[in-house]
């Protein structure tokens, strides 16, 4: 999000069968984490070139100046797909998720850190489930302000 407002969202079906829930979120994970990698890198450097007259945008991940390295904080409601992330070594679990999906790994607990989050915090159930009214009215409101 940018000055309260949604840059990237997306809805799309995996293209993977996943075998469990853990290994479909671990693949939603990824895919976020690769908008994600790449955005932020995008806008570090268009910051370089165009300086915004109200500072640089705060966002949750970020490019560290001093270390040249990506400082990120990833929010997760799967506690499964968490423990995947952060396990560099490949267990029966996750032997058959496609290596694709393993890229972001090597910046887990250097330069990205996962967050549990609890499901009622997510924004995105908005658009992909059917909330009650109030839930819906609460995410909204995180959303829109209103």
């Amino acid at each position: 999000m940018y000055a309260g407002c949604p840059l990237i969202w997306a809805s799309r079906m995996q293209t993977e069968i996943s075998l469990s829930t853990a290994e479909s979120e671990y693949i939603a994970l990824s895919t976020a984490m690769r908008d994600v990698l790449s955005n932020m890198q995008l806008m570090d450097e268009v910051n370089k070139i165009f300086p915004s007259l109200t500072g640089k945008p705060k966002v949750h991940c970020k490019l560290r100046k001093e270390e040249n390295k990506l400082d990120c904080k990833v929010y997760e409601d799967n506690e499964s797909s968490i423990a995947m992330a952060k396990n560099p070594q490949f267990s029966p679990l996750t032997k058959n998720i496609a290596i694709k999906y393993h890229h972001f790994r090597r910046y887990v607990n250097k330069a990205i850190t996962l967050h549990s989050i609890d499901s009622s915090e997510q924004l995105a159930d908005a658009f992909t489930k059917p909330l009650e009214a109030p839930q819906f009215a609460y995410l909204r409101k995180k959303y829109c302000g209103w």
